[in-house]
């Protein structure tokens, strides 16, 4: 048996009851008065303490059970709650124990009358925790005899509801069949194992917790607990299991936990103490880890237990195996439909997790197997319960079941057939894109059959094996079994295309990239070095470059299976973008600051360079207006050389370059103007070029006129003796304005003037006034006696 390993819950303190009830013990000692942390709400003591019958006597379940549940406090805890319940017989203190341990507010015996005292099922909450408690009614009591009919089903409901159920039984029971329940357990275990074995979540399980009462001491709990696990597994292995669930063990499906309590009246200080130290095990006090597991939760919200409570006691209310009926008088052709429509339903709910996938579009992955599966545990469902009956109705109805299998299963199968072409062409999709990635070479006729092929294998092996499902009247299932085929084939053909012209594509982008990295250094150093030849130099490195990259593609394009014209669109469409990429890079060099440049470059090299490269220092002897005139006019032809592209080899020309009209609009250049080679040609228009001209001619006056004032500064300085003639030829005039008053004072004047120009620092202004003053009108009667022609 599985070993039990219990977990901590946390516990919700709530409000003590009202223990004023004539037949309802003291509420126990230890319950906290608090308010419940829930949902911060107060939840008052008297709500506590309410009970509610939930299953009268009649088998009535009482709809008033959410209501009640939400004056608890617990209708918007979600999974924070817990459900026990109690099982036993009559009269063994179910109810007193349930009040020891919860606070609850159950009934309990008279014991001078010992009659039953609780009838049908009730709950209450209990006081320390979010839990929920269900006090079942006794089995074996004399007030319903050998009506046996609602002990199991409560035990049953309590089963199918509980997390933990209590199985309250005395010392003395241990080791008796009837005494202990055992065969009620059995016929229990074996209905819950029909109805609920066959869940999806196969990890939920129930703990089985015997409380064996009056315990004396004699014998160790060690030796009860092997005599009661004995004892659960016999009767197991003895039950008769559904199909599928044969191998089913015990501990798949409950854990077991043994506690032992002491003699409520002779030893009734212990016995509280036991309570005591049980009660923490469900209500987490102290940090005590819990009974409680995630594996028992029903998973069921709290505000959905009232709803989720009244469906099982339906369920278990209209089983029919818990009917035990003592005639089996039915007409075959009754008791055939209505196995037949109980098999149909299990199979209907078997396909109905699979059929919403399928219906999205998802391929559900051994579906033929499933189906399969399917069909075969409804039919041997059938079979197994109706072949005892008249041959010739069991064999007809036999029939119609199969024809309905077959007629829910056919959607379902051309649902998948189209999700399996869908999900080959996206794996032929995903193939291919794999297969192309990176740089390495590959063949493409090759990776595309190989992806073919393997994506028509996946969709035949899938379908195939889905048809095996209707061997019976499969020639039905196969008319559209080829079209299907035939137009996947089709549309991996188109995919094929598609990636094919991608690849194309990417090829074309890839050479033209290395093309234009490549075209770059050539350009640069022709159009930076002009000449007659400049155009000779970039063309014949233009068709050198174009021609290994045509040669290039060809070879890649070998194995893409092109056809003459796509390689010809191609070939065209990298002329023309080779073609722009030097269009591109010489009108970077041409754009009027870049080619003002090379310009002033150029004639500043005739200019002020002589013919050894050696700077030249201008002397007032020096023909600078012969110089001048000859290094700007032949800087100038250079404009007409840049204007337009025009080699001295006519046949460096490419005449293989596509205009707009030559090429597809697909592969047609983006640009909104129609691309025209011979107009291409030309770079610079006459506007653009005489504006070129006269900025040229600006900056080259600018040299000259610079050139002209640096003969000026060349002139000898003035001879320092002639400051002695100076001083000795002017002393008289000096003896005069000092001994002269008017003249004395003028010179304080300047003086004064001076000293305040200092001061206000004006002398680098007036300085730089008077320089500038001096340059303009010596830079006027220099600019009347230039030559004529170094006007134009």
């Amino acid at each position: 048996m599985t070993s039990y390993a219990p977990s901590t819950t946390a516990t919700s303190p709530t409000l003590r009851p009202d223990s004023a009830h004539s037949k309802i013990s003291p509420v126990p000692t230890g319950i906290s008065t608090l308010s419940n942390g829930v949902n911060g709400a107060i939840t008052t003591s008297q709500a506590i303490a309410e009970r509610i019958q939930i299953v009268d006597e009649q088998k009535q379940f009482n709809t008033h059970l959410g209501q009640q549940i939400d004056k608890w406090g617990l209708q918007d805890v979600g999974f924070a709650y817990n459900i026990v319940a109690v099982f036993g017989s009559q009269s063994t203190g179910k109810s007193t124990l349930l009040n020891r341990l919860f606070g609850t507010t159950f009934d309990v015996m008279d014991e001078s009358r010992r009659q039953q005292t609780t009838k049908g099922i009730w709950m209450c909450r209990a006081q320390t925790a979010p839990l929920l408690v269900m006090d079942v009614e006794g089995t074996d009591g004399r007030e319903r005899g050998e009506d046996q009919d609602f002990e199991r089903k409560s035990a049953l409901f309590s089963l199918a509801s509980s997390e933990v159920l209590i199985v309250n039984l005395w010392e003395h029971q241990v080791g008796l069949y009837q005494g202990a329940n055992m065969g009620l357990l059995k016929t229990v275990f074996e209905v819950n194992l029909g109805l609920f074995g066959k869940r999806e979540d196969q990890t939920q399980r129930t703990l089985l917790l015997f409380v064996i009462r009056d315990h004396i001491g004699s014998t160790p709990l060690a030796n009860l607990q092997a005599t009661l696990t004995q004892d659960m597994n016999r009767i197991w292995d003895n039950l008769a299991k559904p199909p599928g669930l044969t191998a089913a063990r015990l501990d798949d499906y409950f854990d077991m936990a043994f506690e032992t309590l002491p003699h409520k009246i002779l030893m009734p200080d212990k016995f509280e103490s036991s309570v005591l130290d049980l009660r923490k095990r469900f209500t987490g006090e102290s940090g005590t880890e819990t009974y409680f597991r995630p594996a028992y939760h029903k998973r069921i919200p709290a505000d959905g237990v009232s709803h989720y409570m009244e469906g099982i006691w339906e369920q278990v209310q209209s089983n029919k195996d818990l009917d035990l009926p003592t005639q089996q008088e039915l007409l075959a052709q009754f008791r055939c439909d209505e196995i037949g429509a109980a098999a149909l339903a299990v199979f209907n709910e078997e396909i109905r997790g699979v059929r919403k996938p399928v219906e999205a579009g998802n391929v559900v992955e051994g579906l033929g197997a499933m189906m399969a599966t399917w069909k075969e545990t409804a039919l041997a469902s059938y079979d197994h319960a109706a072949s005892r009956y008249h041959a010739a109705v069991y064999q007809k109805k036999r029939s119609d079941l199969v024809n309905t299998i077959h007629t829910t299963l056919h959607p379902i199968f051309y649902s998948q057939l189209k999700n399996l072409s869908k999900l080959t062409l996206a794996r032929f999709k995903k193939a291919l894109a794999d297969a192309l990635k990176g740089d390495a070479g590959y063949d493409f006729a090759d990776v595309v059959s190989k992806a073919r092929e393997a994506g028509l294998q996946g969709w035949e092996a899938s379908t195939v094996e889905m048809l095996r499902v209707v061997d019976e009247r499969g020639g039905d299932w196969y008319g559209g079994w080829e079209e299907e085929k035939s137009l996947l084939l089709t549309e991996l053909g188109h995919v094929a295309d598609v990636f094919r012209k991608d690849e194309t594509t990417k090829m074309v982008n890839q050479i033209e990239r290395a093309l234009r990295q490549q075209l770059a250094d050539p350009v640069d150093v022709a159009l930076n070095k002009p000449g007659a030849d400049m155009w000779d130099r970039v063309l014949s490195s233009f068709n050198e470059l174009l021609g290994a990259a045509e040669s290039g593609y060809l070879t890649k394009a070998a194995s893409f299976n092109c056809t003459e014209e796509e390689n010809n669109q191609a070939l065209e469409t990298l002329r023309r973008r080779a073609w722009t990429a030097l269009l591109n890079k010489t009108k970077e060099h041409t754009a009027d600051a870049a080619l003002l440049a090379k310009l002033r470059a150029s004639f500043e090299e005739r200019f002020r360079y002589d013919e050894n490269d050696v700077p030249r220092v201008w002397k007032p002897e020096d023909d600078i207006d012969g110089i001048f005139k000859k290094a700007k006019d032949q800087t100038l032809e250079l404009i007409a050389i840049y204007a337009k592209i025009a080699p001295i080899d006519a046949s460096l020309i490419p005449d293989n370059i596509p205009s707009d009209s030559d090429l597809p609009p697909a592969l047609a250049a983006g640009s909104t103007d129609e691309f025209d080679f011979g107009a291409s040609l030309v770079l610079l228009s006459e506007p653009k070029q005489l504006d070129i001209t006269s900025r040229f001619r600006r900056d080259a006056d600018a040299y000259y006129v610079e050139a002209k004032r640096s003969t000026v500064s060349s002139v000898a300085q003035i001879p320092y003796w002639m400051y002695g003639v100076l001083v000795v030829l002017g002393w008289n005039e000096a003896m005069l304005v000092l001994f002269n008053p008017l003249y004395f004072a003028a010179l304080l004047g300047l003086l004064g003037a001076a000293w305040v120009i200092v001061q206000l620092n004006l002398v680098g202004p007036l300085f730089n006034a008077s320089f500038l003053l001096g340059s303009e009108n010596t830079f006027r009667n220099r600019w009347i006696r230039l030559p004529h022609d170094s006007l134009d």
